[in-house]
């Protein structure tokens, strides 16, 4: 399994952006003498091991999740190397990070071996690391004979069960057994090393003049405590300790989380950065992270406390914590909360806030009648049964004016939480905030349905899997929003509405489907579907070993709940385009309703076959009343 703060620094710390200027020494470099002081103070030099055959420097960082998830390897690793004449030690180079908290992150994680502090970066440039975590290996002469990753386990935005390739060990037994290192060099991936600069030439792209700015317009929403953003962004010391990860995302457009193509819809939540501004950012870091003047600093942004949404008028919270083990494959968790609702509740926003976002994948609260046996239930006339559902990047639900989800008096609400391990033991407790609307200003009922493909099959070793799946509306419905989902193979999705007139258009083109942060596409305006519109989604899936997230092409993938088994999901929210609940109801409408409630329940209609009666009352398609995997 993965995490989502792994998947979210993945999404800032890849492989993919190298500091300028920073040379990397070739294999085989004799690396000469240094000083660095330990996390107590006493300095430490290369020659403190001149008696040890195999030294390895362990490039760590407190906050880097991906060092976070290695932890405890480096430590077993060191424990079983020792007697074979191995020494560990770790380097941090994060000039901002305290002693305090890698004394922190060394004590979780047992480390038996010192923590040098290399503020400067200086052995890290001798030494050719660029990233967290990546090791060297240096022989007796202290030659380097391996630098790179630890194993094969985590890869860009994927994770497999277990590593294939156990790198630093394969290299470390060929170096005890007296031979060359078959692989001596592979690149690792993580959280890149900052090499900040205390000088600033003249007319250079600063923190407070220009960074600033930036980060306040797009990205302090996400980036500060208590929300999905896995660092904060609210200040200089907080945005150096990061850029050069942040440099990395924005350069290959893996940040902001957007990834619909432009040339097709309008949409409100549109993070997109500028041209400019994305130049401003590799500026800055190439320059060496300059703050500027503090003069220069725009206002702070302002944010409800702890939410995106505005206040919640009420919280709902899962009735216990659930304890996350530190490794392992975690089934999904199901916690069916009474939130006491003794009338209907009309829901204007919602926002899923994970108790720690450290291993809460994913999260949908669903609807559920506890008289009823099934497992979640629809409510109102399009059939809805998702309430909210959060993964990494997809921003709260915030309904249009006049619009909103509807939760019957007595219902429950069900938690299905998504756990991913990282290494080390936690405790998660979730909950949802709700924002009510007025029921007498609620004009339509929002409902949440899905195209989806309950069968999906994908060959092994198929780079170009295409899968296509439609409903078709029997009303004039409104569209507001829509939410693709799918996992590591995912390679495109799109949807396309085919009009009764034969006119076909794209409403939402996903060119490049990311796993580790998914989008909520919400409709700049509502869009008129009339009645006999055809929704049509069609999505690609690489099963390919060309597919870096792909954990097995040899398997045939079908639909499944984990990450390395496969979804196509095309979610939509949508209205009954004419409807409009403040106006009295007909009274034939009434009687059709009640035969509708009646049918439900079981009632025995002699007068007209029970098969046509119910195609006549039902208004939503059969391809949505069917429950999709959650």
């Amino acid at each position: 399994m993965w995490s989502v703060v792994l998947l979210s620094l993945f999404a800032v710390g890849s492989a993919g952006f190298d500091v300028p200027g920073v040379d990397r020494p070739s294999i085989g470099t004799v690396v000469s003498e240094f000083a660095c002081s330990d996390l107590d103070g006493k300095t430490r030099r290369l020659a403190d091991w001149q008696d040890q055959p195999i030294l390895v420097l362990a490039f760590v960082r407190a906050d880097c999740p991906l060092a976070e998830l290695y932890g405890d390897r480096l430590a077993r690793l060191a424990r079983d190397h020792h007697a074979k004449g191995v020494r560990f030690v770790g380097v941090a180079c994060d000039g901002l990070e305290t002693s305090d908290d890698l004394r922190r992150f060394a004590s979780a994680h047992s480390f038996d071996f010192p923590v040098i502090l290399d503020r400067q970066a200086k052995l890290a440039d001798q030494v050719g690391a660029r990233r967290t975590p990546e090791v060297v290996v240096l022989d007796q002469q202290r030659r380097i004979r391996y630098r790179g990753r630890i194993d094969d386990q985590y890869a860009i935005g994927s994770r497999k069960p277990e590593p294939m390739r156990q790198d630093l060990s394969e290299a470390l037994a060929e170096l005890i057994a007296g031979r060359h290192v078959t692989q001596p060099e592979v690149d690792a991936v993580g959280c890149p090393i900052n090499r900040p600069t205390d000088s600033i030439l003249p007319g250079a792209t600063t923190y407070s003049r220009d960074i600033a700015p930036i980060f306040q317009r797009r990205c302090v929403e996400c980036h500060r405590p208590g929300q999905v953003g896995p660092f904060a962004l609210q200040t200089y010391r907080q945005a150096a300790s990061w850029a050069g990860s942040i440099a990395s995302a924005v350069d290959d457009g893996r940040m902001p989380p957007w990834h619909a193509n432009p040339a097709h819809g309008r949409f409100a939540n549109d993070s997109r950065l500028t041209d400019r501004e994305k130049r401003r950012i590799a500026e800055w870091v190439e320059a060496g992270v300059p703050e500027g003047n503090p003069a220069d600093l725009p206002p702070s942004a302002k944010f409800s406390e702890g939410w995106r949404i505005s206040k919640p008028d009420q919280v709902v919270t899962m009735p216990q914590s659930y304890n996350v083990p530190a490794e392992g494959v975690i089934d999904y968790q199901y916690f069916e909360v009474d939130p006491g609702f003794t009338e209907d509740k009309w829901i204007a926003a919602s926002e899923i806030q994970p108790g720690n976002r450290k291993v809460v994948h994913h999260c949908n609260v669903f609807l559920k009648d506890p008289t009823s046996r099934g497992e979640i239930d629809e409510t109102g006339e399009l059939g809805s049964y998702c309430l909210d559902a959060m993964t990494p990047g997809s921003p709260p639900m915030v309904l249009p004016l006049g619009s909103a989800k509807r939760i019957p008096a007595g219902w429950h609400l069900l938690f299905v939480v998504h756990y991913s391990p990282i290494g080390t033991p936690q405790s998660d407790r979730t909950s949802i905030g709700l924002v009510f609307a007025d029921p007498a200003k609620v004009q339509r009922e929002v409902a949440t349905n899905l195209v989806f493909d309950p069968d999906l099959r994908i060959p092994p070793g198929v780079a170009d899997h295409r899968v296509e799946r439609s409903r078709r509306f029997d009303d004039d419905v409104l569209l507001l929003a829509l939410f693709p989902h799918m996992h590591l193979r995912g390679k495109s999705f799109r949807y396309d509405a085919i009009f009764p007139d034969g006119r076909e258009e794209i409403l939402l083109d996903v060119p490049r489907y990311d796993f580790r942060w998914q989008n909520r596409y919400e409709l700049a305006e509502p869009k008129r579907l009339p009645a006999g519109t055809i929704l049509r989604c069609v999505a690609h899936f690489d099963n390919s070993s060309n597919n870096p997230d792909n954990p097995d092409p040899t398997a045939e993938v079908r639909t499944g709940k984990q990450s390395w088994e496969e979804m196509f999901n095309g979610y939509h929210d949508i209205v009954l385009a004419d409807e409009d609940l403040t106006r009295p109801v007909p009274l034939l409408a009434k009687a059709r309703k009640m035969v509708g409630v009646l049918f439900r329940f079981g009632a025995i209609l002699g007068l007209i076959p029970a098969w046509l009666l119910w195609k006549k009352i039902r208004r939503v398609s059969n391809q949505t009343t069917q429950k999709a995997p959650v």
